[in-house]
């Protein structure tokens, strides 16, 4: 079997670090939001689609560099102060010991995601194997990167199991027709968050590592 793990809040603690930083920004623009407000409404999209939801809002663009900006303030908190979600690595490496295949598959770039796995020192648990939404055509709650990624692995999506923190995480495993887990183990989960994963459709709901 294959067992796809999301990122930002399953092997990363990052969530309110990257919620903070477009909380900031966006509220600089004339469009208040809170970190809590961005993680409620933005949790597992991509930027691509969190923008134009973010625009929508403004009524107008987004500065051109927002992207840039952004992602230059998060990288330097990363370096400074992100850590790995408590005992993720060891359910990864337990994952390759009982013979499966494991990747990752991210609604972030590239270069955040490499960033995040060399920081918390997992990135050699996975590599080459990891997937961004920038590599298909639309991101979660859409299907596309998880078939992606079992395609590219060479599995079925029968034989997947998806590790998921986030609604469209959970919604975009059980369009691809994979097994969903919702995950409970970063710091951003709410106390109900759980109930929330199984509602949308996770499988089971784990609350940690």
């Amino acid at each position: 079997h294959l067992v796809i793990f999301d990122c930002d809040g399953v092997l990363v603690d990052s969530e309110l670090l990257a919620c903070g930083v477009q909380a900031r920004a966006v509220t600089a623009y004339g469009l208040p939001l809170s970190a809590e407000d961005v993680l409620t409404r933005f949790l597992g999209m991509s930027a691509k689609d969190m923008r134009t939801a973010l625009e929508g809002d403004l009524g107008r663009p987004l500065p051109d560099d927002h992207e840039s900006r952004c992602g230059a303030e998060l990288f330097d908190l990363f370096r400074r102060e992100l850590k790995p979600v408590a005992g993720i690595a060891d359910v990864v490496r337990a994952v390759g010991a009982a013979g499966h295949a494991r990747c990752v598959a991210s609604s972030s770039s590239p270069e955040r995601i490499a960033l995040a796995l060399d920081v918390v020192g997992v990135h050699d648990l996975f590599r080459p194997n990891v997937f961004s939404s920038s590599m298909v055509a639309r991101g979660k709650p859409a299907p596309d990167l998880f078939l992606h990624a079992a395609e590219t692995m060479g599995f079925a999506p029968s034989r997947c199991t998806v590790v998921e923190d986030s609604v469209a995480g959970v919604t975009a495993a059980r369009s691809a027709g994979m097994r969903a887990v919702g995950f409970l183990g970063g710091v951003h989960c709410a106390p109900r968050h759980g109930e929330i994963l199984a509602l949308v459709g996770a499988d089971i709901v784990c609350a940690n590592a």
